[in-house]
């Protein structure tokens, strides 16, 4: 596969994908170990008073805490999800840059928190929003939340003629 020269097709929105998945994955792993060589676990600390603390936690389940205590699951369920996607960009026709965005970000966050499972048998979490009740987070949850809202923009904008790419 040759790297297109223009954002005409398929091909193009592939390699976007690749590289959204590839710089969320670096950016998430970076940052969490950064995040523990860095932070005390368990103790809040400022980082954006009133809006964002820091604070070092380890999740041995999914999103909310959901599945806790198995790791080992959730990093089988990381690993098809992650080759899922990677075989819907690699062999499937992407139609347009949400799709792209969507799906590059959808593999960096399965990788991101996939290969903390694998790893170490839990996420590194050390993102708290303050105003506001909400489980500690990561780069590569923001990344999974990011993918659904590109998708749904994917999803439900107008469709117009010739906004299918194939290739």
């Amino acid at each position: 596969m040759k790297i297109p020269s223009s954002r005409g097709g398929a091909p193009y929105w592939r390699w976007l994908a690749l590289a959204v998945a590839l710089a969320g994955v670096l950016l998430d792993q970076l940052s969490k170990r950064w995040a523990l060589e860095t932070l005390p676990p368990g103790v809040a600390q400022a980082f954006l008073p009133g809006l964002l603390n820091l604070q070092l936690v380890s999740n041995t389940g999914a999103a909310f805490s959901l599945f806790t205590g198995a790791p080992k699951l959730l990093g089988l369920v990381s690993l098809v999800v992650s080759g899922a996607v990677l075989l819907w960009i690699l062999r499937l026709p992407l139609k347009g840059p949400w799709e792209s965005l969507g799906l590059g970000f959808l593999l960096a966050g399965a990788l991101g928190n996939g290969l903390d499972r694998w790893r170490i048998g839990a996420v590194v979490d050390f993102l708290a929003l303050v105003p506001i009740q909400f489980p500690v987070f990561n780069l590569a949850d923001v990344a999974i939340n990011l993918a659904v809202l590109c998708l749904l923009v994917h999803l439900t904008r107008p469709r117009r003629s010739g906004d299918d790419f194939h290739g």
